[in-house]
């Protein structure tokens, strides 16, 4: 599919280039009606504006791009190193950028590949669920990096680098379940979200169904606030704390970041409750915080490097032609911290 260009923005709505240059940038001198026009003709055939005519006369450079959706989450920081080092090994330029948590990620890369002349992207966190008509409108190469994709997504065709979220959250919650946990709260994300938040919830509730536990959603704990970043500690706290304030009768609550679980183990603390002996909590990445933090946390342990050195061979393959499209799943390790402990005596 070829890319829609201002010539066809300007054909299609019978007007002049240099009307639609002037309503894209909000020049006075066009009408209302006509502005209106143009930006729907924009809209649907999904063309993207360049911010400066130079940008038609640039070369390609040799510029990866890395997406970050959540860039609050800590476990995201080990891995940018690792792309960081892995991207000027080969002679690229890298470029951070970050993706809101309600923007759209693939029209952020879209924009992103016209105006740097992109040679590929990492789209890093985030769940993926777009069509495979707008992924065709990717003209560089990208891999899919610790965030979940839609089945609306052929994966015989996208590049990805994961842990089966939805399996590792079962894991852990599952655990708690055989430790004789039956009140288990959880601190996710909110209920809207479209990201590994979502996978990591549907397997929660997958492992208590199939432990015989009822689900119970004064169980399932999330913020609504546009200006708390969810991945945070500062969000587990203030969950963790509605949820000890609300008089909810739980045992354990699994946080599905370790950032979450660190905040959900202060508001514990301030409450002048202990962990484990008075509530059991876990957490979802493997940061080094959990190893240090005391109790130390148990928590679902992903192969971080191991992850973010795939990324970059897959995106570079692909670069280079060698491969059409490559993805790997890991294998995550569910590491046993002092603060979970079973119920079983009880």
């Amino acid at each position: 599919m070829e890319a829609t260009t201002i010539k066809d923005i300007a054909r299609i709505c019978g007007v002049g280039v240099s009307t639609v240059s002037r309503a894209i940038n909000d020049h006075p001198d066009i009408s209302n009606e006509t502005k209106a026009l143009i930006m729907k003709a924009i809209k649907e055939h999904n063309y993207i504006p360049n911010n400066s005519a130079r940008n038609l006369k640039r070369l390609e450079s040799n510029t990866i791009a890395v997406l970050i959706k959540g860039i609050t989450n800590s476990f995201f920081n080990s891995m940018l190193k690792v792309f960081e080092n892995e991207i000027q090994k080969k002679k690229y330029s890298f470029l951070l950028h970050r993706v809101e948590e309600h923007e759209n990620e693939l029209d952020v890369a879209l924009q992103l590949e016209k105006e740097k002349r992109l040679k590929g992207i990492v789209f890093l966190g985030g769940y993926f669920i777009h069509s495979e008509e707008k992924l065709r409108q990717m003209k560089v190469p990208f891999v899919l990096c610790t965030g979940g994709i839609s089945d609306k997504v052929d994966k015989n065709n996208s590049s990805y680098v994961m842990v089966d979220d939805l399996q590792e959250s079962y894991r852990m919650v599952d655990y708690l379940c055989k430790l004789g946990h039956k009140r288990i709260a959880i601190i996710t994300a909110p209920i809207d979200d479209e990201s590994i938040g979502k996978l990591r919830l549907q397997g929660y509730k997958q492992a208590l169904k199939d432990n015989n536990i009822t689900i119970d959603d004064t169980l399932i704990r999330y913020i609504e606030d546009d200006n708390l970043d969810t991945f945070s500690m500062k969000y587990g706290y203030e969950a963790a704390k509605e949820l000890l304030e609300s008089g909810t009768d739980f045992t354990s609550i699994f946080a599905i970041s370790d950032s979450m679980a660190v905040g959900a183990c202060k508001a514990i603390f301030e409450k002048g409750k202990s962990i484990p002996e008075d509530y059991s909590v876990a957490g979802y990445d493997g940061m080094d915080v959990t190893f240090y933090y005391q109790p130390s946390i148990t928590t679902i342990k992903q192969p971080v490097s191991e992850m973010a050195e795939e990324t970059i061979r897959i995106l570079f393959d692909l670069i280079e032609g060698n491969k059409q499209g490559e993805g790997k799943i890991f294998d995550a390790e569910l590491v046993v911290g002092q603060s979970t402990r079973s119920l079983a005596k009880l």
